[in-house]
């Protein structure tokens, strides 16, 4: 039966049970190869039952790796829970547990930072500061990605059709405004006309001869003399 080896998800196997996995896996990559090599006498039945008793041993394998690293956080919360009187215990299980692929909560960094705040001995000081500083930077790297997947995508800005980026750079060349072009005289309006120049002066308001005008007149009658009747 395969067990577990070390916290890491690692299994040891027999070498029958190597021998069955192995078997297995030509199947998988090669079936056509596999029938052939076949005796015509072979029971196929009995290889499927050791892959089917290696399936089980592996699923219980599993599960006593999972009932393992449960026990290693409780005794790890234990030692926690029992602090400063179990320092020497609790650092030892948390290296452990840390080495197994624990992820520091707050209530471990927040029990080391106690820790490496006490007085102890150079070696052991620079100890927990190791173990604090690594914890930190495993804790960070997990909350990073968490919070980034939390973030809204950040918004593009659209460029204005006829721009390009050369254009908006710092070193772009300001471009000269078009000139505005000539005003036009306003155009006349078609439903109003031009007025005569009766209308403009009319008769009533014409201005009265002057007497230099009377003068000539009476000169111009006396010489044509009076009009015949017809």
């Amino acid at each position: 039966m395969p067990t577990p080896h070390g916290n890491l998800g690692g299994m040891a196997f027999s070498a029958n049970e190597l021998r069955v996995l192995r078997r297995a896996l030509a199947e998988v990559l090669h079936p056509s190869r596999t029938a052939a090599a076949v005796a015509p006498g072979a029971a196929p039945a009995t290889h499927v039952q050791d892959y089917v008793r290696l399936a089980e041993a592996v699923d219980d394998a599993v599960q006593e790796a999972g009932r393992q690293r449960a026990f290693l956080l409780a005794e790890l919360r234990r030692y926690r829970e029992a602090l400063p009187g179990s320092a020497a215990g609790y650092l030892e299980r948390l290296t452990a547990a840390v080495a197994a692929g624990h992820l520091p909560g707050p209530d471990d960094l927040t029990a080391l930072r106690t820790l490496r705040a006490q007085a102890t001995g150079s070696p052991e000081h620079h100890r927990r500061t190791a173990l604090l500083r690594h914890c930190e930077h495993l804790a960070d790297n997990d909350v990073r990605p968490r919070l980034e997947a939390h973030m809204p995508a950040p918004r593009r800005l659209l460029a204005l059709p006829g721009t390009s980026a050369a254009d908006e750079g710092p070193d772009a060349e300001p471009k000269p405004r078009p000139k505005p072009a000539p005003a036009t005289p306003p155009a006349p309006d078609p439903g109003r006309r031009t007025p005569t120049p009766a209308e403009i002066w009319p008769p009533g308001r014409r201005p009265a001869p002057r007497p230099e005008d009377e003068d000539a007149m009476a000169a111009l009658a006396g010489l044509v003399g009076p009009r015949r009747a017809c």
